[in-house]
């Protein structure tokens, strides 16, 4: 799309927002209640795209994308005359008489940039908290997911007027352009190479942004876990969409007492979930495309898979793969893996992993499997990450009840629920104050009594 469409189609939303229509929560309401049904009329064309992209099966398209996004939408349709309602807070003494509260606003036209591996979730949801809070948006999806991308600017053209709401179709040509643009807010969701980008450009308006980014997100597993169902709802938080999942557990951090139990009872996993042949499997995905096939490819040592290793490159298919051997330093320790490969690193005492979780990056996820609640409360509480769960994997995101969102490397923000409602509005601090009493004491000219009265109220 040329740089003057992109121009046009932000100058229509600029003005749409300046009618004040979004203002409304009726509005807001009746927007959401459109793209809830026009997503349930879509059901089966977004199954077909998601297929098409990435091989999900449906049940998984339905359980990873479109069940979670319902559960958004519902939320905020419910909550929204909340949310947008003027909260009253405490006022001074020294402001009497007066009355103080916080109005939420809309920053006013919005950028969501989505990422591939669950581009109808990652672009929706973030969608509907800027449209609970009252912008208009511009989104713009992953080149990587074309069938999706096309579907969603159909999807969104039969709700909205494009200078609500608009899609533009593109690849790294649209993105720079958008960027270059002077937007009300940034919502990007992706790598960390394009994340920084974004927050350059960004910078150059001084426009506010969300990062949701990435990282190697470690699965602690020490030696009081139940094993069983610790590799149960490991292998499903990994090889869901064939690990391109952002919270996806990136490798295994076990005590070096259970590491050889606790890989027999995965390869178990592995096998009851997917079957001999997860290549077979028809509910079983690809890799999105050949470039991440083949940085896949490069990180299967051969030497050091103890499961799984095949691939299947005119499918662009990776089994679920466990290595083990695996140091530091290795290249599959240096970059997050986003894909079906699960390396199992060990360590001896609790000292020694929690000091080398504290020279990491801050991942995006983290996840503890034990029955030691003392333990694993420490963890949560002396290791920086964005979320994570004890006991379980990637089931923190699925909430409209908590925020979801990185920190450090990971990124900056959060959204889903209220959190995602603040993310998308200013929070307006006002103070209403009375007329039918003006205390003299603020004005001059100063004196000894007004020094006194002064420290009489502030006990200072």
């Amino acid at each position: 799309m040329k740089t003057e469409s992109i121009e046009l189609i932000i100058q229509k939303q600029q003005r749409f927002f300046k009618k004040g229509l979004t203002l409304s929560p009726s509005f807001r309401i009746q927007a959401l209640k459109k793209l809830y049904h026009a997503i349930k009329t879509h059901k089966q064309e977004i199954y077909a795209v998601l297929q098409a992209d990435l091989g999900k099966s449906h049940c998984e398209s339905y359980m990873s994308e479109i069940s979670i996004l319902a559960e958004e939408i519902r939320h905020m349709i419910c909550h929204i005359p909340f949310y947008a309602a003027a909260k009253s807070v405490p006022t001074p003494l020294s402001q009497f008489p007066g009355k103080s509260y916080i109005q939420p606003a809309p920053y006013g036209t919005v950028l969501i940039m989505s990422p591939w591996n669950y581009p109808i979730l990652l672009t929706l949801s973030p969608l509907v908290d800027a449209l609970a809070a009252g912008n208009t948006a511009i989104i713009k999806p992953s080149a990587y997911a074309p069938h999706t991308a096309a579907l969603l600017k159909k999807l969104i053209q039969s709700c909205f007027p494009p200078g609500y709401v608009s899609v533009i179709i593109g690849g790294r040509e649209e993105n720079k352009t958008l960027l270059e643009q002077k937007f009300d807010y940034i919502f990007f969701t992706g790598s960390q190479s394009v994340g920084k980008e974004v927050l350059k450009q960004a910078a150059v308006h001084l426009t506010p942004v969300t990062l949701e980014l990435g990282g190697k997100s470690p699965c602690i597993v020490d030696k009081t876990a139940n094993l069983k169902l610790a590799a149960k709802r490991i292998v499903f938080g990994k090889f869901l969409n064939c690990g391109q999942t952002c919270v996806a557990p990136d490798y295994i951090y076990c005590h070096t007492s259970i590491r050889n139990a606790l890989i027999k009872e995965i390869k178990r996993e592995i096998l009851r979930q997917y079957g001999e042949n997860p290549l077979k499997n028809p509910n079983y995905g690809r890799i999105i495309n050949k470039k991440h096939f083949d940085r896949l490819s490069a990180l299967l040592s051969p030497e050091k898979i103890v499961f799984g290793g095949h691939t299947k490159e005119t499918t662009l298919q990776i089994e679920p793969s466990v290595l083990t051997s695996v140091s530091w330093n290795d290249a599959i320790m240096q970059e997050e893996i986003f894909g079906p490969l699960l390396p199992v690193l060990t360590f001896s005492t609790y000292k020694e992993m929690i000091e080398q979780m504290n020279t990491l990056p801050h991942p995006l996820a983290f996840y503890v499997f034990t029955k030691n609640k003392v333990w694993a409360n420490h963890l949560m509480k002396n290791c920086a990450f964005g979320g994570g769960c004890i006991n379980d994997t990637l089931i923190h995101l699925a909430t409209p009840y908590m925020g979801f969102g990185g920190v450090g490397a990971s990124g900056m923000g959060a959204y889903h629920g209220k959190a995602g409602f603040d993310t998308f509005s200013h929070q307006k601090s006002i103070v209403d104050k009375k007329t039918w009493l003006d205390l003299p004491i603020r004005y001059q000219p100063y004196n000894v009594l007004t020094e006194k009265i002064l420290h009489l109220l502030f006990h200072l």
